[in-house]
Parts: structure tokens; sequence; C-alpha cells
């Protein structure tokens, strides 16, 4: 992140996962890949991304395999106990928070506390952290056990913080912790670095988001799935508050919507983008070169796009003539005999499971006119996943405005991401 981000962030998007940015009734995941294009397009270069999930990291790690997330800078999990910078093997945690919320807290007594209560149903181990313990319970009886536990819990010297969300989730926590509560120490972190974000947006659904909306200076959206605790809380605390939007759209696309709505940057997709041969955007950048080749290569394959020779020459024309592909078998291919491949393929994956995006996408300028840009290329085939660590080598056309060539482009895979049958990755 420090390496990506010279100064403050344009903005920090943080995001709750399950129905806000990943909707688990569309299949086709088409809000989320739409939100993606966008941020790798035109934010990932100078924001920052914030997943902030009652997911512990051991539940966090399945979703991230099942569904099409991009990399966040910084990941929020257990209801705001825990903070983590980096992904995968970089994940580093936050300690500081770690021994904040050690005040006060006792999870032996916790434990020891909730079990006088068979209501309660404790949720798998997986969900059960040092400063969280969880369960579930009707939420008719939810209201009486809270106050009741509170009191309890009180009375044997612990400050602590009990939330009920989505209807079943109870979630007992340190009195200092809480998705709001990590949100604003993050704040306070960059604020003493001299790196505080320019704006920052908040996106929620149910009742553990709500702290969030509670930060001053924050823009806030609720979309338009969100569960009734949270509706409850913003009619009683925040209808007037013109920082908070209740969108009209579910999930990801909610938070594209409020993106657009505040004037906090570019909120139309480059999945929304019909034909880029004639539509003309504002940025012409790298990253937005990338993003849009890739979504064009996915039409292709869908069928989505007229079969016509004019796209391919069109490729022809980006793609130096003695421009080279490194496959990620290690194969030396002319960039030219790969997009000939590319039009014999037109229409192949019509009618299946075919979706390709770009993630942790960034770019040097290397030169007066060229950028090294480097990403993760993912594509999912049906149920299978495959994902190369891509590097591109670009150059600015001088003769044609807002026109890149590609000279180089080569890829390696991903560890465990590799596909069994090497000729049957294009690029």
């Amino acid at each position: 992140m420090d390496s990506r981000l010279n100064g403050s962030a344009r903005l920090m998007l943080v995001s709750d996962l399950d129905y806000t940015m990943v909707d688990h009734d569309d299949p086709r995941n088409t809000s989320l890949l739409r939100f993606n294009a966008l941020w790798e397009a035109y934010y990932r270069h100078d924001s920052l991304l914030v997943f902030s999930t009652g997911r512990s990291p051991l539940s966090y790690k399945p979703l991230r395999n099942e569904k099409p997330l991009l990399t966040p800078d910084i990941t929020i999990m257990s209801v705001g106990t825990e903070i983590i910078y980096g992904e995968g093997d970089a994940m580093l945690p936050d300690d500081g928070w770690q021994h904040y919320l050690n005040h006060n807290w006792d999870r032996n007594i916790v434990v020891e506390e909730t079990t006088k209560f068979p209501q309660l149903t404790p949720q798998a181990e997986a969900e059960q952290r040092p400063h969280k313990v969880s369960f579930y319970v009707d939420k008719v009886e939810a209201t009486e056990i809270m106050n009741v536990l509170s009191e309890r819990l009180a009375k044997r010297g612990l400050d602590v913080k009990i939330i009920y969300s989505s209807g079943i989730a109870l979630d007992v926590l340190p009195k200092g912790a809480g998705k709001g509560q990590a949100l604003a120490y993050l704040l306070k972190k960059f604020k003493i670095d001299g790196k505080l974000p320019c704006n920052t947006i908040v996106c929620g659904d149910s009742g553990n988001d709500a702290e969030l909306f509670t930060l001053p200076e924050v823009y806030g959206v609720m979309v338009d799935n969100a569960q009734e605790e949270l509706l409850h809380w913003y009619a009683q605390n925040a209808k007037s508050n013109r920082r908070i939007l209740r969108a009209t759209e579910r999930c990801a696309a909610g938070i594209l919507q409020a993106l657009g709505n505040f004037h906090l940057g570019p909120n139309v997709s480059p999945r929304d983008i019909k034909d880029f041969q004639k539509c003309k955007v504002n940025i012409f950048s790298p990253a937005y070169e990338v993003v849009k080749f890739y979504l064009f290569y996915e039409k292709w394959r869908r069928a989505e796009v007229e079969k016509s020779e004019q796209y391919m020459q069109n490729l022809r024309s980006i793609f130096h003539s003695l421009g080279v592909f490194v496959h990620p078998s290690g194969v030396e291919l002319p960039l030219h005999q790969c997009i000939d491949a590319m039009a014999r393929l037109y229409g192949d994956k019509q009618g299946n499971q075919f979706w390709t995006w770009v993630d942790r996408l960034t770019s040097a300028q290397i030169g007066c006119d060229t950028w090294l840009v480097k990403f993760y290329k993912w594509e999912l085939n049906e149920n299978e996943r495959q994902c190369t660590l891509t590097t591109v080598l670009i150059k600015s056309q001088v003769e044609v405005p807002d026109t890149f060539t590609w000279l180089h482009m080569h890829q390696t895979w991903l560890d465990g991401f590799a596909i069994a049958n090497a000729e049957r990755w294009l690029f």
C-alpha cells in the first residue's frame, strides 16, 4: 500500500461483504464484476479498498475462492475485532488494535456467562475469535437476552458490546470493538501519519454495519436490500443526514450509485460500455486500457459483440507487429499470432459461465511515453479458476491520441491456479 500511494488516498471505500459487496442471490456476480472493472480502471492507483466483514479470517478465505472479489488494501474482520493489512502470505495484523481491545475483556468470563442462556446456539468454531464470541438466536428472544447478558457481564467487571444483525446473529465483543470503532482507529492512524484520505465512503446492509455510519465526515450508502435492523437504525438516527444514501440498487450496484450521488469519482463501469470504439472516456490511462482489452476479450468469446473483422483489425493495430507474448508455459509467441487465435475462438464460451477480471493493477511510467503495467488476470470457466501474474509493456501513440501500443506481454501462473491443458490458455 505504501509503495503505491505517495500521499493521502483520493478515496477510501469501506464495504461490508455479504449482501453488500457480494450478492449471494446472483450466480452471475453481475454487480460485483461491474464494481471490479470500475475500481481497477479508475481507482486502484490512488485509492484504498477496505473490506469490513463479520467473517473471521477462516470463513473469509472460502468466500474469496468462491466469488470474484478484488484484493483489498485492508481487511477489518470478525465484526471489527481484527484489522489486517495486505493479503495472502503478506497479511499483517495490527497488533496495536489487538492490545487496545484487551482492556476490560476476558473471553473466558463471556463464554461462562453465555452458557447460561440455552436459547443461544454457538456459531461454528471458525467464527469464534479472541475478541469475539458468536451465537445464533431467534429474533423474538434477542433483545431480552442482550439486556440481561449485558448486566451480568458488567457485574463481573467487563466492558462489552453486544451486536445483533441479519435477524439471527449475536456477537459479544469488547466495548471498544466494532466496525465503526475499527474504522475510527484507522482514520486516526492515517491522520497522525499525515495521510488522511480525501474522502471516505462506508457501505453496508445489516445491523453490525450501523456503527460505520456514525463516524463524522464520512459518506455512507445503505444498499437497497438492507436488513430491517439497519433500516430501523437509519429511521431513528440518520434519516436527515444528507451524507447517507439509501440506495435504490442492490449490493455493489448500490455502491456504484453512491459514488455518483456524492460526486466522489467515476461511477460508470467499463462493463456498462457497449462499444469501446464509439465511447470516449475522460480518463485515458494504462489501467483503463488493460481493463478494456480483457472486457472485450470476454465479450468476444461469449459472442456478446458482433463478429466483425474490423474488431480484429483494430486489435492488430494496437498490438505491435513485432510484439511478443510469453505464455505462462514459457513459450514465446508473436502477439499477432495470439490475436489470430482469438479471432478463431469467437463465441466458444457462448452460454457458459465464463468471466474475466483483473486485480491488483499497478502501472509505472518508465519513459516519456512508456508504461510497465502489472496485474493479476483471473479467468473463471464454469467452476474452474485460472490466474496469471501478468506484465505488459505499453507505449502511447503520438500520432493517434488516446491510444496505446502493446509491445510485450509476459504471464506466469499463480500457485494453485494453473490450467491443466496449457494450450487452452490464450491471454
